[in-house]
């Protein structure tokens, strides 16, 4: 999960790693939603072959595992340390710690190249370079990411909301590349139609207030405020959730960019 900055062709170059996510590698590993089963499952019907797909910046790696269930062999990247440290383990998924430049394949080796929820941190046009190189004739690039949820009781949805204005100011500027579902980044090879997908869970109150503990933007908050703003919505919530062990479902869209790279698939 690579950051950079906007050179004139409006790509991104590459810069120092800033880490979000390391210091919460395992909360983000046990809050964060899974993706839904159908998504690999599309991906794997476009996919040229099933011998190698390449996640790029894997993070607790839930889209390489479910990958690897589809895969022969999987090539998982992260540059976070911690994050690798924390992925889910299974037997056709290697794990690397790699910058998005740096995958280690081949030329032309790689059926699918994956960025779930991380292409907003890359130096784009560094992981375009590679995600051409690595991709064989026909092979697929797949790239997706979610914003805010909404829960689906009014009254604790409205206290989600209240909470997402209290950090909004927090965010990394590369957030606005998640609120238009990448529409604004310049894709290597032409788009290919992908149905809608979306991520649904549902949380107990002690998960739902781990998982707004994940988010970027309350670790800056925290540090620019130095108090943790999730200890209001958690009194606040407590009052409205019931049991704190009861689940409630919360839901998101996925947004999804898929393209093919030219050849024969």
């Amino acid at each position: 999960m690579g950051v950079a900055e906007a050179d004139s062709a409006g790509l991104r170059v590459m810069g120092t790693f800033k880490d979000h996510f390391s210091a919460r590698a395992p909360a983000y590993a046990a809050f964060r939603p899974r993706y839904p089963q159908a998504l690999f499952d599309f991906l794997l019907g476009l996919a040229p072959g099933r011998e190698l797909a390449w996640d790029c910046g894997t993070g607790n790696g839930q889209a390489a595992v479910s990958l690897a269930e589809r895969f022969a062999r999987v090539v998982a990247t992260d540059p976070s340390t911690a994050q690798i440290a924390n992925a889910t383990p299974h037997p056709r998924v290697e794990y690397r710690v790699a910058r998005e430049n740096d995958s280690g394949l081949r030329d032309a080796s790689a059926d699918l190249v994956t960025a779930a929820q991380a292409l907003h941190w890359f130096d784009l046009r560094a992981f375009f370079g590679e995600a051409r190189r690595v991709l064989r004739p026909g092979g697929v690039l797949a790239a997706w990411c979610y914003v805010d949820p909404a829960l689906e009781e009014p009254s604790l949805d409205r206290v989600l909301q209240d909470y997402a204005g209290t950090v909004e100011e927090s965010w990394p500027p590369e957030r606005k590349y998640t609120l238009d579902g990448y529409r604004s980044i310049a894709f290597p090879f032409p788009d290919l139609e992908a149905p809608r997908f979306w991520l649904e869970m549902s949380p107990t109150l002690p998960e739902f207030v781990g998982y707004l503990r994940t988010w970027s933007a309350t670790q800056r908050y925290v540090e620019a405020h130095g108090r943790d703003p999730v200890n209001d919505v958690e009194a606040e919530l407590g009052k409205l959730w019931g049991a704190p062990s009861a689940r409630r479902t919360m839901r998101w869209p996925l947004y999804l960019r898929v393209c093919r790279a030219p050849g024969a698939r």
